[in-house]
């Protein structure tokens, strides 16, 4: 009897425990990368104490390659073409907008056949994004809810983005280290709006 195949699961076992353990710390909101791994370009995504009812909750920070008025420009407009060139969006529709509200509704391609309503509340001043599922009961969710917070760094702009969610699965989607997990989806997102800024930076660099 060959003992490879036990030795191999017992080492992939050991690997998937390993890493979700890793994944499963909680930090505090106020940890913050360091100044060179901010340069760097990689996404600092991690786990935040969810709020009392429960759920899941994530912090990440990233660096885009543009000033901070330009990328403001880009997070808030809804109506982008854009947005089609991102995996996750199946499609994506502007319910109703006025000054500093805006309500969109999309499909994403790792939840087929749910429809997704977000009212994005605008503060231009503190460029600051907050959002609220506004249809959690519909679209298989307890809550869903969070923020996108711009700062500058140097000519680039900081981004900080938290979410606090709660659905059935949410647990394993939050520490679960490879594709189809938290994580992997996060640094996706983050990712893509590092190379499409840099792709369309020409429609919203007004003054720069």
């Amino acid at each position: 009897m060959s003992y490879r195949p036990v030795r191999l699961l017992l080492y992939f076992s050991f690997a998937f425990l390993l890493s979700g353990f890793t994944n499963s710390l909680v930090n505090p909101p106020t940890v913050e990368p360091s100044h060179e791994q901010l340069l760097s370009g990689k996404p600092f995504i991690y786990r935040i104490e969810p709020e009392p009812r429960g759920g899941q909750a994530y912090k990440m920070i990233y660096i885009v390659p543009v000033p901070i008025e330009v990328f403001w420009r880009f997070k808030t407009d809804f109506h982008g073409d854009f947005v089609s060139t991102n995996k996750y969006v199946e499609e994506q529709t502007v319910i109703r907008e006025e000054k500093n509200l805006v309500i969109i509704e999309n499909k994403l391609t790792n939840q087929p056949g749910t429809r997704f309503r977000w009212l994005n509340i605008l503060h231009p001043r503190q460029h600051r994004l907050e959002f609220v599922l506004e249809n959690p009961n519909q679209s298989g969710q307890r809550f869903h809810y969070g923020y996108f917070q711009l700062e500058p760094f140097g000519p680039n702009t900081k981004v900080s983005h938290a979410a606090y969610f709660d659905f059935f699965g949410a647990s394993l989607w939050a520490t679960f280290p490879w594709q189809g997990g938290m994580h992997a989806f996060l640094d996706y997102i983050a990712r893509w709006e590092q190379k499409t800024i840099v792709k369309v930076k020409n429609d919203y660099n007004q003054g720069y």
